[in-house]
């Protein structure tokens, strides 16, 4: 969608079945994806603004992140609830490590609905199946 840190790697909705029998609100998760270990403030950064309109976000790094690099953005991800994943740059077995949960957090409404506006405009089909 070509928005600067508003536009994710990767988006999904946790939403309510319709056989659900109590119904729950839509959660956006959203995850910021970095392939070189030496980015980790640009993606802490990235998923800190999609707090904006995600209700859970998460940064997915490397393995091979600097210790001291871990460590820190460790302690920041725990700080401000957003979730930490670590994987293999292996394409066939990424090997995918949750070291933080993502907190749940209520995002603004204002840029929820203008995020909606932009995936709709963007590619109707695919605002379809997340968020309807």
């Amino acid at each position: 969608m070509k928005q600067k840190w508003g536009t994710p790697d990767v988006i999904g909705v946790y939403k309510p079945l319709p056989s659900d029998r109590i119904k729950f609100d839509h959660e956006v998760i959203s995850v910021e994806i970095k392939v070189d270990p030496q980015s980790p403030v640009v993606a802490f950064g990235q998923a800190i603004a999609y707090r904006l309109f995600s209700t859970k976000t998460y940064i997915a790094m490397p393995d091979t992140i600097a210790r001291e690099d871990l460590d820190r953005l460790e302690a920041l991800c725990m700080l401000f609830g957003v979730g930490l994943v670590l994987f293999t740059l292996d394409a066939e077995q990424p090997n995918f490590l949750i070291r933080v949960r993502a907190q749940r957090f209520s995002p603004d409404m204002y840029f929820v609905n203008e995020f909606a506006d932009q995936l709709h405009r963007h590619d109707k089909a695919l605002f379809n199946r997340l968020l309807q």
